[in-house]
């Protein structure tokens, strides 16, 4: 019936249209352990992932037969799925996958979401967090109390957690984190109010994602710019004069 409760999403497609799809993201999710589609897909994806390695951590006959009937490549993702997917979530009594919504790369694009498994490489909560607490550091403040929950969750479980966690914080601090939030803040009133005649001079200064990164070499050509610099670059919105706009 239109509009009645169903116990899954369809995803407009047929029954087994439906099952090769989750299969086929299933198989990538454990080659590459993560995975960026729909969010609709992922949340669904993630219930047969889940299973898969539940599957996994009984690790009998039956399992195997299952969990091979559901990968594409059993041959290649077998051994890793019963080997070292196992051991990794061998305590963790669930909660092997993390959907995370990213924003679409169209307008008109459905709602995007990345799709990965947790305590892994490219586990990303635990690399947000990490930049999270190397930011505070470095700025002498105490991490507040929603950085603090999400470090004992994404130590809590993994082997050697707080040893990776405290190399991921000193890595990101290299990245100068706490010089790019500082400048990045500054900015954001000249850029909201710079005027038309401004654009072209704001377009040749260094681009924002360049302030993630430490500077090279020495001199004006290696300093990065200061908000003061493009200030005087651009000219201060507020000693302008608006031009009326253009008729039509």
């Amino acid at each position: 019936m239109a509009g009645g409760l169903v116990k899954y999403r369809h995803l407009s497609r047929s029954s087994s249209h439906r099952q090769a799809l989750l299969r086929n993201m299933v198989s990538s999710l454990v080659k590459h352990e993560s995975i960026h589609t729909t969010w609709h897909k992922a949340k669904e994806a993630q219930r047969l992932a889940e299973k898969l390695i539940t599957l996994a951590k009984r690790d009998n006959e039956e399992t195997r037969r299952k969990a091979q009937a559901i990968l594409y490549t059993p041959h290649l993702l077998m051994p890793k799925l019963f080997g070292q997917l196992k051991t990794r979530y061998a305590d963790r009594p669930g909660g092997y996958t993390r959907v995370l919504r990213t924003e679409p790369k169209k307008d008109d694009q459905a709602q995007s979401a990345i799709l990965e498994l947790v305590d892994g490489p490219y586990d990303m909560r635990f690399a947000l967090t990490a930049a999270a607490v190397a930011r505070d550091r470095t700025l002498g403040r105490e991490s507040s109390e929603l950085t603090q929950r999400n470090r004992n969750k994404v130590v809590r479980y993994r082997k050697d957690g707080e040893h990776d966690f405290e190399l991921m914080v000193k890595r990101t601090q290299k990245l100068r984190l706490d010089e790019a939030g500082t400048q990045m803040a500054d900015m954001e009133p000249i850029i909201s109010q710079r005027l038309p005649e401004a654009d072209e001079k704001l377009k040749r200064a260094k681009p924002i994602h360049d302030y993630w990164k430490p500077s090279k070499g020495s001199g004006s050509a290696g300093r990065r710019k200061s908000p003061r610099m493009l200030t005087e670059e651009i000219g201060d919105p507020q000693n302008q004069t608006r031009q009326p706009p253009p008729s039509q």
